[in-house]
């Protein structure tokens, strides 16, 4: 083994994948774990593949009488085991100096084949003496095509059973990690079954070696030089895979090369069922890539797959414990399934399908689909509908629109770990009974003012206007604590904050030259809402130090230049999400004066100050004495999520064709009437139970848990200072800003902080955090990251930011390069 010893001493057993990676871990060089672990480019497709199994939900049956589940299944004539088969990936050597062979052996033990990479380390002779189940070579085709050849016959002789030509490598993709470790194999490494030469440099041996010009008449070559079936490697679109069977291929395997190729390709799991349709079950489909878990393997099958190649933690577990270690694993994969199929109803791999799954996967943020995707389903029946993505709204494949999805799952995700990423209130503030007591409270409110019984239930039970109930309440609650002194009529109540947003760019853009300006970074809810309905964003960057009107200005007169028209300006002026910063009431005079000469509109929207310490500024809207300002609100912060309640407050006049005058709330409403009808009487009932308790003034409702909330941003700050000190972190380009309020900071960090790097921090320091980078419309932030504080107690507080300066660190000198001298640790 080309690894370290294990030092661990004695350990629980390993249950889990991830428990074997670590002890692998351990064992290895991290320049050897990089070349293992490592992706291409941002490691993007790397950190996708995970998400998309991470996405599954499967459906449990109950009283199916299924009985024991069947794994076996058969590919190509032979009797598998499992559906399941060891990927290629060279040089097992390097993990244990048995390599292949003790993969080989441990692939039997379990029935499964293993297909052999190009570049193993093991000649093949000797593995195939060892395997009890079917071997698979993986072929490069090289510039040398006689070199192939040879390859390609000493398989076939050694008892090989399949060819799987890899297609997706005319060239190895850049993989960043290898570039930073400078890394060689180490002395004694090499491929076992190839000509002598130099291999110490997988990627420069791939810039010589591998020819770039091979088109699809290279399955008809292989079918000239050896009688053994041929799969296609690297297939992730529907229309290769009708070509791959055109030209003969005997089966396909969806890959996207483990991530190591093209960085931004799919995840394979979310272009499976495209393929799946595209051959309708008459050839052999496979897929690998983030295969992590049994019920993983389920996943595959019911979209589609055949069988599923494991690469990666076979790898982990030849690392860790040789020929027992790969048994372990594939024994986790086969175990893993067993208890999935029992627990689905699933008899026979064969009775797997699309009904196992709850939802479909969903692409994941910041990556596009797949183009002419068919949702999972299988092979279309007669007469089925089957809908292509690129005949629905282009939305649909916008990444803002999965950026949502992946901040409120990426906590489900990694349960164990800490998390810096929701924006959540404090649950410590909530009980159960709260709620009847509101309800009750508006009840008694109701009957105080003379309603009747029948009065009271219909208010209840009916649907009610739809510019909502409790508009008089609203409108003094917003008088009394945001200086905000407009009529009732002017205020319509919303499901949430982002129904708000919805309806007034809906109202407010009518024709393709209008245009939205957002602070970047802003909050995505509202770039997606654009997103929905077709109206341009334009981002206007904030400074270190804030919004400069100056650059509002000047996005709008190069708007205007090109022929637009910026209609409004979204902003969050108080403790934004997601930076934390707030406008100075200078800078709030300025951007009024501003909207009034450019004739622009403002939407502002400030979740944050009621449950911020502290005396706040004025709200834009206080300041507003020319209508400019529309001024949207919620209540998921101020009295709890659950309600769903939001505003919005619209009192700029409307005037029609007739000279009729009107307030734009009223347009507002009379798109919501055909939008969600109304606002849910029993939620109303609730916010407004909340808003009478606390006599009007949530300032005063909420003088607890802004308090709390000003404790945590402190120990957070203190915390971020003791773990890293000024002295390493201006050595290093670390820094972060110092909010007032609010939930959100923004630590600046000198590497990629992307969901590659999230992922890292969950897996190894356990703790969780927000990539900026999905807070901007445009391009940026990706060095910096949102740390939400809100959701925390102090001891959490403490300890995550231990686990996040630690990652930090790590990071930081990963990025820096390996001969990058890390100075001494300090208050960790």
């Amino acid at each position: 083994m080309t690894g370290r010893p294990d030092t661990a001493g004695d350990r629980p057993p390993a249950l889990t994948v991830a428990d074997f990676a670590e002890r692998a871990r351990s064992r290895m060089e991290p320049a050897v774990w990089d070349f293992v672990e490592g992706g291409a480019g941002e490691e993007r497709t790397l950190a996708a593949n995970l998400r998309a199994f991470d996405r599954v939900r499967l459906r449990p049956r109950v009283l199916t009488g299924a009985g024991v589940p069947s794994l076996a299944t058969t590919v190509l004539g032979r009797r598998w085991a499992a559906p399941l088969a060891v990927a290629p990936m060279a040089y097992h050597t390097l993990m244990h100096p048995e390599g292949e062979t003790a993969t080989a052996r441990a692939a039997g033990d379990l029935g499964v084949p293993l297909v052999v990479s190009t570049f193993a380390g093991r000649p093949f002779e000797e593995i195939a003496a060892a395997a009890q189940a079917p071997l698979w070579l993986q072929v490069y085709c090289f510039r040398d095509r006689e070199t192939t050849r040879r390859l390609v016959e000493r398989a076939e002789r050694a008892g090989f059973e399949a060819l799987v030509l890899t297609v997706d490598a005319p060239r190895l993709g850049r993989r960043l990690r290898d570039e930073r470790n400078g890394f060689r194999l180490p002395r004694g490494i090499a491929p076992a079954n190839l000509p002598a030469g130099d291999y110490s440099s997988p990627a420069e041996h791939g810039r010589r070696g591998l020819d770039p010009g091979m088109d699809w008449s290279v399955l008809a070559w292989l079918r000239s030089v050896s009688r053994l079936p041929v799969l296609v490697k690297g297939v992730l679109t529907a229309e290769d895979a009708v070509r791959a069977r055109a030209a003969g291929a005997d089966g396909i395997v969806v890959s996207n090369h483990g991530g190591r190729q093209l960085d931004g390709a799919p995840a394979t799991l979310d272009v499976l069922a495209e393929i799946a349709a595209a051959v309708g079950g008459h050839t052999p489909l496979l897929l690998d890539g983030g295969v992590r878990r049994g019920s993983d393997v389920l996943a595959a099958l019911a979209l589609g797959a055949d069988a599923v190649l494991v690469g990666r933690p076979v790898l982990h577990g030849l690392a860790a414990g040789g020929r027992d270690g790969v048994a372990a694993v594939l024994r986790l994969f086969t175990d893993g399934l067993a208890d999935a199929m029992a627990l689905t109803g699933t008899a026979t791999v064969a009775d797997a399908g699309p009904a196992l799954l709850r939802t479909p996967p969903v692409p994941p943020a910041g990556q596009r689909p797949a183009e002419q995707h068919v949702p999972p389903g299988g092979p279309a029946r007669p007469g089925e509908a089957r809908l292509r993505r690129e005949e629905l709204h282009r939305s649909v494949c916008d990444p803002v629109l999965d950026t949502m999805n992946f901040l409120n799952e990426v906590t489900e995700r990694f349960p164990g770990a800490i998390s810096f990423a929701p924006g959540r209130p404090y649950e410590g503030f909530f009980d159960t009974e709260q709620i009847f007591a509101h309800v009750r409270r508006y009840l008694d409110h109701l009957a105080g003012q003379g309603a009747s019984p029948d009065a009271i239930r219909t208010a209840l039970f009916q649907y009610g206007p739809t510019a909502g109930r409790i508009r008089e309440l609203i409108a003094g609650s917003l008088r009394a604590d945001e200086g905000i002194d407009v009529p009732p009529e002017s205020v319509v109540v919303t499901v949430g904050g982002q129904e708000a947003m919805l309806l007034a760019l809906r109202a407010l853009f009518a024709g393709p030259d209008d245009v939205l300006l957002v602070v970047s970074p802003c909050y995505v809810g509202i770039t997606g809402a654009a997103r929905l309905l077709d109206i341009p964003v334009v981002p206007v960057e904030e400074r270190a130090d804030g919004l400069r009107c100056a650059d509002v200005e000047a996005a709008i007169r190069a708007e205007r230049a090109a022929g637009r028209r910026p209609r409004a300006l979204y902003l969050v002026p108080d403790h934004s999400n997601p930076t934390g910063t707030t406008l100075s009431r200078a800078a709030r005079e300025q951007l009024l004066d501003l909207a009034g000469r450019h004739d622009l509109l403002i939407l502002e929207d400030s979740p944050y100050r009621l449950v911020s310490p502290g005396p706040q500024l004025p709200t834009l809207k206080s300041l507003d004495h020319a209508r400019r300002v529309v001024h949207l609100g919620s209540y998921s912060k101020s009295v709890f999520p659950g309600a769903r309640i939001g505003f919005v407050v619209a009192d700029q006049p409307v005037v029609d064709a007739g000279g009729r005058q009107g307030l734009l709330a009223d347009e507002l409403a009379r798109i919501k009437s055909m939008v969600t009808v109304n606002t849910p009487a029993l939620s109303q009932a609730a916010v407004a139970g909340a808003l009478l308790a606390a006599e009007g003034s949530l300032v005063s409702h909420n003088a607890g848990p802004a308090k709390h909330y000003g404790a945590a941003l402190r120990a957070l700050l203190d915390e971020l200072d003791r773990q890293l000190p000024e002295s390493w972190r201006t050595a290093h380009g670390v820094d972060w800003n110092r909010p007032g309020g609010g939930f959100f900071l923004t630590l600046r960090v000198p590497f990629r902080a992307d969901d590659a790097a999230l992922v890292r921090s969950a897996e190894e320091f356990g703790v969780l955090w927000t990539p900026m980078a999905h807070f901007h419309p445009g391009a940026g932030g990706d060095r910096a990251i949102r740390l939400s504080f809100s959701s925390l107690g102090p001891e959490e507080i403490e300890a995550g930011v231990a686990r996040l300066a630690r990652f930090v660190r790590a990071e930081t000198a990963r990025a820096a390069g390996p001969c990058a001298a890390e100075p001494a640790e300090v208050g960790l």
